[in-house]
């Protein structure tokens, strides 16, 4: 008895094809508007010198000057600063509260909402409001000098600006700790119930069982932590111009990264090339250099979290 393999015909075949693009034609559409088409006319633009009224070919000049722009630069190692110190700090300490909640037998509803409460202050009204926390005679100065401690001058130091601005970003870290909190409160019991039995202490059961458990929303904590810090914008303008004293009034002219360029970010000096200058054909040379920073860093954080995992899989 022979046995035939049934295929469905030429017109079945288009007409599934067909119903698979109609019902993927949202995202093909969102992709095609929001990320295909942008980013092509991005890099046409950036051969060109563009005013928003006149256009002009002027191939490679704009990433000929990128090499030379020394503010770019300047923005670029800012950037990276909030990407290496920002990042992590916001991680361990979102991960670090999130640990303690899911310890206490009392009051944790409260403490919850006490430190989820700063996610939900607007931007600016948050901004502003740290700036005054640490102006010079601010309260935590304040707080400071009280116990013999020198207090620095946060945002009118370029030394200890970008730190203030981590303790901003720390101080508004309620969406990262609730992300960690469903995460913790789902490993199971048991795993610490066996592994105290087999003597392992605290340390090692939050490397071998906690970590593992939670590793996805690490990396995904992770990602788009840095993804934000790569587009670091509003916070940074808004704590420069608070601190410096400048506005848009007659006569002043505002230069982002008060004081001394240490808060300017490659967004910001991105906005500023584009909408300030004029030069949006420079401008789309700078968003398509933080477009590749941000897919070689997430690229690398996938890369290494699959080692992390594989190495731990093959401990366990």
């Amino acid at each position: 008895m022979s046995s035939t393999t049934y295929a469905a015909p030429p017109r079945r075949r288009r007409g599934e094809g067909l119903k698979a693009l109609l019902w993927m034609s949202p995202w093909l559409i969102g992709f095609a508007v929001f990320f295909a088409y942008p980013l092509v006319a991005t890099v046409y633009f950036s051969f060109y010198r563009y005013d928003l009224f006149t256009l002009q070919f002027i191939g490679l000049d704009n990433y000929r000057y990128f090499f030379h722009d020394d503010r770019a630069w300047i923005s670029i190692q800012n950037t990276l600063w909030l990407v290496v110190f920002m990042v992590p700090a916001q991680l361990i300490f979102g991960l670090g509260v999130a640990q303690l909640l899911t310890r206490l037998k009392a009051g944790a509803g409260f403490f919850r909402t006490v430190f989820y409460l700063p996610s939900l202050v607007p931007v600016v009204a948050g901004t502003v409001a740290f700036v005054f926390l640490l102006n010079p005679t601010g309260p935590l100065n304040q707080a400071l000098e009280f116990f013999g401690i020198a207090a620095p001058d946060w945002f009118g130091d370029k030394d200890w600006s970008k730190p203030g601005l981590t303790l901003l970003a720390m101080w508004g870290i309620g969406n990262t700790m609730m992300i960690f909190l469903a995460a913790l409160l789902d490993v199971p019991k048991h795993l610490y119930e066996a592994a105290a039995i087999d003597g392992a202490g605290a340390w090692r059961q939050f490397r071998s069982i906690t970590l593992p458990m939670i590793s996805p929303v690490l990396m995904f904590s992770a990602v788009t932590g840095v993804i934000y810090a790569l587009q670091y914008f509003s916070q940074a303008m808004i704590a420069a111009r608070v601190a410096s004293g400048v506005t848009d009034s007659a006569g002043s002219t505002f230069v982002p990264g008060y004081p001394e360029l240490s808060t300017l970010t490659l967004p910001e000096w991105l906005f500023h090339s584009g909408f300030r200058d004029y030069s949006m054909g420079y401008a789309c040379v700078l968003a398509l250099v933080l477009f590749v920073a941000s897919m070689i860093f997430t690229l690398i954080l996938l890369r290494q979290f699959r080692v992390f995992t594989d190495d731990d899989g093959g401990n366990r």
